[in-house]
């Protein structure tokens, strides 16, 4: 039996408060691989994005997130997806994933690293993989 779709709210929230935005990351395990105990960061992060958008549920909890860096014409970088746990595996994820690209306009490539837990689940939604990717870490 498949699970019936998370009852939830889509929107652009350019202006998301870090402490929210941290809360999700917790319930999410997003914040094993982010600096969420960093609130200068964390503010930096979401004042440089250019595209962040949200999923809430009927009580208004944000429950799932987007957050993208795009130059609007040729490449989206997806650099935070992150779904609260209790709601996984509804479609808040890719829904997330299509609005941050409609946002950032259709004709861009959308491009994101995965956590090694999701691995399996972007081609799951028709993201294809790509075996050359280098990253240089922070000092």
């Amino acid at each position: 039996m498949s699970a019936r779709p998370a009852a939830a709210t889509f929107a652009t929230e350019p202006d998301l408060a870090p402490g929210e935005f941290v809360d999700l990351l917790r319930r999410s395990t997003l914040a094993e691989r982010r600096p969420a105990d960093d609130a200068e960061r964390i503010a930096g992060m979401l004042a440089g994005a250019d595209v962040i958008i949200t999923a809430r549920d009927e009580s208004g909890l944000l429950v799932g997130v987007s957050r993208a860096i795009t130059d609007f014409h040729y490449c989206t970088y997806l650099s935070d997806l992150a779904v609260d746990q209790s709601v996984q595996r509804q479609g808040i994820g890719k829904r997330l994933i299509a609005e941050t690209h409609r946002a950032a306009g259709l004709q861009t490539m959308l491009i994101l690293l995965s956590a090694p837990a999701a691995r399996e689940y972007y081609p799951h939604i028709g993201m294809e993989p790509h075996d050359s990717c280098w990253i240089i870490r922070p000092e």
